[in-house]
């Protein structure tokens, strides 16, 4: 019985050992592709993780989509092996749907592409000025996309850096009536009161449009109280 046993044990031992040298045997990726998302040359901002792309590599066995999240900043990385991808702008981004033709990028170790995009808004000239109690805030609303409309614009507090509508503290939901396409807007915004004792805030605008759900974002502004 124990000479049994011990060959039991020992056949497993080695059906384990040859599948770990199997394992062993997959090569790690050795390239990184890297870059921006990008509207005339400025990087987009988005809700992190909220947007994203696939990438596809022809000639595999395994012919799986790679997905590619983009950070709150626009920038993107991946972790691949060198060769040839076929990247697809995936809909439901805060740029324009139509964008899903495929793009075609060489991969050879560290290679930067930035992502062309069509916002169907942008924010441009956001500024915030403290006030005391209030915030003064400035911005414009520019139209990109003729075939849309106007959603929703909002003026996010967070505590930590990584601020949108997912993660924030607080939200100020603008009046679309006040707001005019290519027009600067000013508003004066009362400090939430959860977060008037506070040091310091984080705040970004987003605009969307009716087109999409995700918003396109100013970048992230750390603001004294």
């Amino acid at each position: 019985m124990k000479i049994r046993n011990l060959y039991i044990v020992g056949l497993l031992a080695g059906l384990l050992f040859t599948s770990c040298e199997n394992y062993d045997n997959f090569d790690e990726p050795n390239a990184m592709l890297s870059g921006r998302v990008v509207y005339e040359g400025e990087a987009v901002g988005v809700r992190n993780n909220g947007a994203r792309f696939e990438l596809w590599q022809d000639g595999y066995e395994l012919n799986k989509s790679i997905e590619v999240y983009i950070a709150q900043d626009g920038t993107y990385s991946a972790s691949l092996f060198n060769g040839e991808y076929k990247m697809v702008r995936i809909a439901g981004a805060p740029w324009e749907a139509a964008l899903q033709d495929t793009l075609v990028i060489n991969v050879n170790g560290g290679t930067t592409y930035d992502v062309p995009v069509t916002p169907y808004f942008t924010i441009e000239n956001a500024s915030f000025e403290n006030q005391g109690t209030t915030i003064n805030t400035s911005f414009t609303v520019n139209q990109v996309v003729e075939e849309t409309g106007l959603q929703s614009v909002n003026v996010y507090f967070g505590t930590k850096y990584l601020t949108d509508s997912n993660y924030n503290a607080s939200v100020y939901h603008v009046d679309l009536e006040t707001v005019t396409p290519g027009t600067a807007n000013s508003i004066a915004i009362d400090v939430p009161e959860n977060l008037s004792d506070r040091e310091y805030v984080f705040m970004r605008i987003g605009v969307r449009s009716n087109s999409s759900n995700e918003y396109y974002y100013t970048p992230v502004e750390k603001i004294y109280l």
